[in-house]
């Protein structure tokens, strides 16, 4: 028999279990990717700008996204691995306190719930009725904002890093590569600012907010970025420098 109390999904409400971290996870996998499409772009239109070999603009693109695939999953890591050993720390210290003062964390998980606005003996039964189905879960998630099964794992973080990153570099690379000269240019141009269209809306639909703004954004950011290298390395090629 179906429970009454249970909660029903609603259209565009997803109720999951870590389903904030799963949306977490995509929108950094989004903006991953969108900094791969824009950094390797910027290098190989810069280099472009300044000669039309193709084998300094290979080099300097695949060096850009090795370079920053290793860069992201480095910085990631280290994010990552800060923000879980101080999740484990604060479980643990949660889980003692638990073990050792269980009458003064059920007062506190009470208080928590009548400052949410419970009346006294709502917020004893609910303190109570968690504390006998998880106790530890219930104090994480009140007191801490923490669910236990969300601690991430830094290599996977890591590796996801990197894997969007490398995912995104790769068209830059591409378009610049495979055009015939003449193009290469443009066709970079406009390749990366449809990918940057596609990868502000997705990143907008992901975070429920109105697309178009941010869309614009990111292609404005990226247009001035394939602009500003592109006339650096026309500059450094025309004066001789390179």
């Amino acid at each position: 028999m179906t429970d009454p109390f249970s909660p029903l999904p609603h259209a565009g409400e997803p109720h999951g279990a870590g389903i904030a971290a799963r949306l977490n996870w995509l929108r950094a996998g989004v903006l991953g990717a969108n900094d791969g499409i824009v950094s390797v772009a910027a290098i190989v239109v810069g280099v472009a700008g300044a000669t039309s070999a193709v084998a300094p603009i290979l080099t300097a693109g695949a060096a850009g996204l090795v370079g920053g695939a290793i860069s992201m999953a480095l910085g990631e890591y280290v994010s990552v691995s800060s923000q879980r050993d101080t999740q484990r720390a604060l479980i643990a210290k949660e889980r003692r306190e638990l073990a050792e003062l269980p009458d003064e964390e059920l007062a506190e998980l009470t208080g928590i719930y009548r400052a949410k606005g419970l009346s006294a003996e709502t917020a004893a039964r609910v303190a109570e009725e968690l504390t006998a189905h998880d106790a530890l879960s219930a104090h994480l998630e009140a007191e801490l904002g923490i669910v236990e099964a969300d601690v991430v794992s830094p290599w996977a973080a890591a590796g996801a890093s990197a894997l969007a990153f490398t995912i995104g570099a790769i068209l830059p690379l591409l378009a610049i590569l495979l055009p015939p000269e003449p193009v290469r240019v443009p066709v970079t141009f406009a390749a990366v600012l449809i990918a940057l269209a596609l990868t502000g809306a997705l990143s907008a639909r992901i975070g429920g907010s109105p697309v178009l703004r941010p869309t614009v954004r990111v292609v404005v950011g990226g247009a001035i970025a394939l602009a500003a290298t592109f006339l650096i390395g026309t500059l450094l090629g025309t004066t001789g420098v390179v």
